[in-house]
C-alpha cells in the first residue's frame, strides 16, 4: 500500500512538474513573440520617422530653391503633393497607403537629384547644393530605416514559423509582417527632360 502512494506521489509530482514546464514554455514564448512584434512596430515608426523628416524638411528646402529654379517646379509641384499624400496615408493609419505614398515620393525625389546632376546652373547655386545634399543625405537615412524593418519583419516572419514557435503563434494569432518592397519599374533610373 506504501508503495502505491509513493508511487502515485512521484507520478503527480512529475506530472506538475511537466505541467509547469510546459506553461513556462507557452509564456516564455508567447512574450517573445510579443517582443518580436512590438520591435516590427518599432522599426517601422522609425521609417515613419524619416518620412515625416522628408516630409518636413524637403519642402522647405524646396521653397527656399523653388525661386531661383522656376524651369522645374513640375517637380518641386509632384513632391508637395506626394507630401501631402504622405500625411494623408499616415493618418489614415493605412501602411500600404503610406509604403505607396512613400514610393511615389521616392520616384519623384529621384527626378529632382537628376535634374541636379543634368543641370549646370543649378548645381552652381549654393541653395540648391544644400537641398541636394539635404535630399540625400535624407533619402539614405529613409533606406537605412527601411532596410532595418525589413531586418526585423525577417526576424518576426522566421520566428513566427518555425517549429514548434509556429503551433503557439497560430494559437495566439500572430501573423507574419510585409515587408517593405520597392514598387514595380523602381530598379529603372526616372528620364528626365529639359
Amino acid at each position: 500500500m506504501k508503495k502505491g502512494l509513493i508511487a502515485c506521489g512521484v507520478i503527480a509530482a512529475v506530472l506538475i512538474v511537466l505541467v509547469a514546464a510546459i506553461a513556462i514554455y507557452l509564456i516564455g514564448t508567447y512574450n517573445s513573440l510579443v517582443k518580436a512584434s512590438e520591435n516590427v512596430d518599432n522599426k517601422w515608426a522609425q521609417v515613419e520617422n524619416q518620412y515625416q523628416r522628408r516630409a518636413d524638411l524637403i519642402p522647405n528646402l524646396v521653397e527656399t530653391v523653388k525661386g531661383i529654379t522656376k524651369q522645374e517646379q513640375e517637380v518641386f509641384i509632384e513632391v508637395t503633393k506626394l507630401r501631402s499624400q504622405w500625411g494623408e496615408a499616415k493618418a489614415s493609419g493605412d501602411r500600404n497607403a503610406e509604403i505607396d505614398a512613400a514610393n511615389g515620393m521616392d520616384g519623384a525625389i529621384s527626378r529632382l537629384l537628376l535634374v541636379a546632376e543634368n543641370y549646370p546652373e543649378l548645381k552652381s547655386n549654393e541653395n540648391f547644393l544644400q537641398l541636394q545634399a539635404q535630399l540625400e543625405g535624407t533619402e539614405n537615412r529613409v533606406a537605412v530605416e527601411r532596410k532595418r524593418y525589413n531586418d526585423e519583419v525577417t526576424i518576426y516572419n522566421k520566428k513566427i514559423k518555425v517549429f514548434p514557435t509556429k503551433f503557439i503563434a497560430d494559437m495566439f494569432g500572430f501573423d507574419a509582417s510585409e515587408y517593405f518592397e520597392a514598387e514595380a519599374g523602381a530598379e529603372n533610373a526616372p528620364d528626365v527632360k529639359f
